[in-house]
């Protein structure tokens, strides 16, 4: 199994502008980032050479530009955050959580059945009971 970084709030932003457009030259994404906080060039540089280093992103060199891209989907990284939330905060079960967001918000007739769906698909199967060996 490919291990997944961990990501600062601040770098899954960067990530974003890559998951979305990719690759990227580092003043593409300072241009891009820049539009939407006011971040100076260094630091998103810095949150670029960062998740290099923890392997979240690799780059091509072409000519004397660098052109970023993500190593790692959004799914992958959404998945491994959302295991670490639960383990970190409902020591990884997941009940806790559902129920909390089901508890908090008004669901359609529609939502609930596709929920149902969901979780069905996700019921274990039971357990077979072996048979016992006779002895002789």
């Amino acid at each position: 199994m490919k291990k997944i970084p961990k990501i600062s709030e601040a770098e899954w932003l960067v990530m974003q502008v890559l998951w979305n457009t990719s690759p990227l030259t580092a003043n593409d994404i300072v241009d891009l980032l820049s539009r939407k906080i006011p971040w100076k060039r260094e630091t998103i540089r810095t949150l670029i050479n960062r998740l290099v280093q923890k392997k979240a992103l690799s780059f091509e060199k072409k000519g004397r530009q660098y052109h970023y891209y993500p190593l790692v989907t959004k799914q992958e990284c959404v998945r491994a955050e959302t295991r670490s939330f639960l383990k970190r905060v409902h020591g990884g079960s997941i009940e806790p959580i559902l129920a909390a967001f089901v508890q908090e918000e008004t669901l359609s007739a529609e939502k609930i059945a596709r929920l149902k769906r969901i979780l069905d698909g996700k019921e274990a199967p039971p357990k077979k009971k072996g048979r016992k060996k006779r002895s002789l």
